[in-house]
């Protein structure tokens, strides 16, 4: 399908202004006719590519190799982006969508580069494992000078002035951390030859946002800078900077709203889309918008056609031929869709997400002509995004379909193991070791893959005693 919705389970706290984030086992589904829900975790080839793209320039300004961080989308309405490693970027929807042009997303990666870069993350653990000290302390030696005077308000004093320090000192430490980033922004900007106009409306958006709930912040409470100290920084910074009236190029503006026309009508009603995006329209992406939304509600009367005339004018656009392949598979019209699938790949042959959909519609066919091609295709799906459950399901279901059972235990152990899922990761290496040639390169990832599970099981079980 066109735009994967990846649900995990997500636990997360704010930690000196970077969010850490828990990721747990998923499962991948359409977006077609469906509610995503806040929080869930959103991957689509073309959104990615386009973030990806915006994100590099600042990347290399900070000496980081693009291919190793990986930039990811929340679903959620608030302003709002964060890093929990050296090598993962959040990125809400709600920024992308409120956004107003590229440069404003661009200036906020450049603020959270600027947290990798510093090496806030790590910083963040030592950090608090002071705060902490601070707070145990504190409330060991209320409890015991409240019990030795008899009076617990003795105690509860300490306790609380103790955590007040902590806290001063763990918003402190956030304070000086986003104030170096954004330090880092601007002159990443500046470097790459990009404008810092788009941080600045951003702080300003987050000022208004405040003072929606109180006129007049404390300071003190913030785990930022104050948006008022921010926008005069980035304000004189704007001043003497030598790309302050630079603009997003042509190729950026258009990757830009085709990524908001496509964002906004997989998250919004059909009806605010077709409001946003009129009939009478006729840019690339309002069009683009009115399909996905007819596509999303089985409206393929109304959506293949827009998509037809979109291919008339940009016949070599992998991902019209890849919605065209989502909506001739939801149609059932499986050799079609196959032909559009095939027509996406030419165009962009190592996108994960085209070749598993393209696998998905073979192995739906049960067609044994398909067999070899929808094997290779996922292997080499799996060779770009190795931890991609849907793609080990589609090959446990290709293989044993084309009775290879002990290469479908196999695989199928492969997605157990990514999922989380131990139980099933013993009980599918037992299945493909009855079947398969001992001492081949399988054969040993089998025995890494049990004794991984075993572990986890076992560590699992002392848990609960």
């Amino acid at each position: 399908m066109p735009f994967y919705a990846q649900f995990r389970v997500a636990a997360t706290r704010t930690v000196s202004g970077v969010c850490i984030m828990a990721l747990m086992s998923g499962l991948w589904q359409s977006a077609q006719a469906q509610d995503l829900s806040q929080g869930m975790l959103l991957s689509d080839t073309e959104i990615d590519m386009t973030l990806a793209q915006m994100a590099r320039p600042v990347f290399e300004a900070g000496h980081l190799v693009p291919g190793n961080i990986r930039i990811h989308m929340i679903v959620d309405d608030s302003i709002n982006a964060f890093v929990n490693s050296s090598t993962d970027m959040f990125v809400n929807t709600g920024l992308i969508l409120k956004s107003k042009n590229a440069n404003e997303i661009i200036g906020v990666m450049a603020h959270e580069t600027g947290h990798i870069v510093g090496g806030h993350t790590v910083m963040v653990s030592s950090d608090m494992a002071a705060v902490t000290s601070i707070t145990l302390l504190s409330t060991l030696l209320g409890i015991a000078l409240g019990v030795a005077s008899g009076n617990p308000e003795v105690g509860l004093a300490i306790m609380m002035g103790g955590q007040r320090a902590a806290l001063g000192r763990y918003l402190s430490f956030s304070r000086s951390q986003e104030s170096r980033a954004d330090q880092f922004a601007l002159q990443a900007l500046d470097d790459s030859h990009q404008s810092a106009q788009g941080l600045f409306n951003f702080f300003e958006r987050i000022q208004g946002e405040m003072l929606l709930y109180t006129s007049h912040p404390d300071p003190y409470l913030q785990t930022h800078p104050i948006p008022a100290d921010r926008l005069e920084m980035v304000g004189n910074w704007l001043t003497k900077a030598h790309y302050t009236k630079e603009v997003d190029s042509p190729e950026m503006h258009r990757q830009y709203v085709r990524m908001i026309a496509k964002l906004y009508a997989f998250l919004k009603p059909q009806i605010a889309t077709l409001q946003k995006y009129p009939a009478s329209d006729k840019s690339v992406e309002a069009r683009y918008a009115r399909a996905i939304a007819y596509y999303r509600r089985s409206q393929f009367d109304q959506a293949l056609p827009l998509v037809d005339g979109l291919l008339v004018d940009l016949p070599k656009d992998p991902f019209f031929w890849q919605i065209k392949g989502d909506m001739l598979l939801s149609k059932a019209k499986i050799d079609d869709a196959v032909v559009a699938y095939r027509e996406a790949i030419k165009y962009l042959p190592n996108a994960p997400e085209i070749l598993v959909a393209m696998s998905r519609a073979m192995n739906e066919s049960h067609n044994p002509e398909y067999f070899p091609e929808t094997e290779t295709n996922l292997k080499h799906a799996l060779q770009l995004d190795p931890e991609n459950p849907d793609a080990w399901d589609l090959l446990a279901a290709s293989y044993a379909q084309n009775n290879k059972l002990g290469l479908s235990a196999y695989a199928a152990s492969e997605r157990a193991i990514i999922m989380g899922q131990f139980g099933d990761v013993v009980r599918y290496t037992m299945q493909a070791e009855k079947l398969l040639e001992k001492d081949t390169p399988i054969w040993y990832r089998l025995q890494d893959i049990k004794i991984l599970a075993q572990n986890n099981l076992h560590d699992m079980k002392n848990r609960r005693r």
